[in-house]
């Protein structure tokens, strides 16, 4: 019994000891999950009061408007732009503008990153050299010429063609693709060329399969561009009927917004429309964009 008396003090003192590491422990767990969720609200918080300032019926522009009345809650807002924009049709431009877009980058950033990273040709050095001095160089710089080119050149002005062309092929896009053929071992192509396989068999037998994620990044990076474009096509066509629904939003919001019972309500209510098919197709292929073993089929 003294033995064990005097043990127990020592016994309670570890057992504090203990209990107080594992506190510590847990608030430095606790403290970049609190500090992420700070940031994920700040981040979040301005598409929640897009939604938000889309749906009220007055416009509430203080903090206090963040939070819905059910009161001033309606789908005027987006009824009236729809009369307005026609939010159906200007969809259907934007996705018949941007799914081509899509279409040709992934087509021809494919071909051009697959030659740059396996095959071996003169001039391949300066050609990469050249894709990645297209980063430095602002769209923005080369649309007189290229409205110069297309429109009064070639006259393809209020069409879907002209409005396609600049953005069919996107350097990002090659060098994502580049990038992951570069992780795919040689030897893989090595061992199709002696079996006799041609250079489009071994791109769409073995390359293309193995890079899947850089198929799906490369879609939605340049999904987001010219989803978002209303420039370019505000100066290719001045038709309503061919215009992508961010030209109709950008004239609207600088013409018609302002003969509406709620302006506010109505610019943010074409923004949401604009807003919500990017952030569903993030959302849907967003588990997909996982970094692929591309040396599972080499030995050893």
């Amino acid at each position: 019994m003294t033995t064990t008396q005097k043990q127990s003090p020592a016994i309670l003192k570890n057992d504090a000891g203990s209990t107080s590491g594992k506190r510590r422990s847990r608030t430095r767990q606790l403290l970049p999950m609190a500090l992420l969720l700070v940031g994920a609200v700040g981040f979040l918080f301005p598409f929640y009061y897009m939604i938000v300032g889309a749906l009220q019926e007055k416009r509430d522009p203080t903090l206090a408007g963040a939070l819905p009345w059910p009161s001033n809650m309606t789908l005027s807002n987006f009824t009236d732009i729809n009369e307005s924009i026609d939010l159906g049709r200007s969809l259907l431009n934007s996705g018949i503008f941007t799914g081509a877009v899509v279409l040709c980058t992934l087509f021809f950033g494919v071909l051009a990153g697959y030659a740059l990273a396996t095959l071996s040709f003169r001039g391949r050095g300066l050609l990469f050299a050249v894709v990645l001095l297209l980063q430095a160089v602002p769209f923005q710089l080369l649309m007189v010429p290229l409205y110069v080119l297309l429109v009064r050149g070639f006259g393809l002005g209020d069409s879907y063609l002209g409005m396609i062309l600049p953005f069919a092929i996107n350097s990002v896009a090659v060098l994502i693709f580049r990038q992951f053929f570069l992780q795919v071992p040689r030897e893989m192509f090595d061992a199709a060329r002696i079996d006799g396989a041609g250079e489009f068999r071994i791109l769409r037998s073995i390359a293309v399969p193995l890079v899947k994620p850089a198929i799906l990044t490369a879609a939605l990076v340049t999904f987001i561009g010219p989803w978002n474009e209303f420039l370019w096509p505000f100066l290719i066509t001045k038709e309503q009927s061919l215009q992508p629904l961010a030209v109709a939003v950008a004239n609207f919001t600088q013409t018609g917004a302002a003969f509406h019972d709620n302006p506010f309500g109505a610019i943010l209510a074409g923004s949401t429309v604009l807003a919500v098919p990017a952030v569903v197709l993030f959302i849907v292929f967003q588990r997909h964009f996982t970094a692929t073993d591309a040396s599972t089929g080499v030995k050893g």
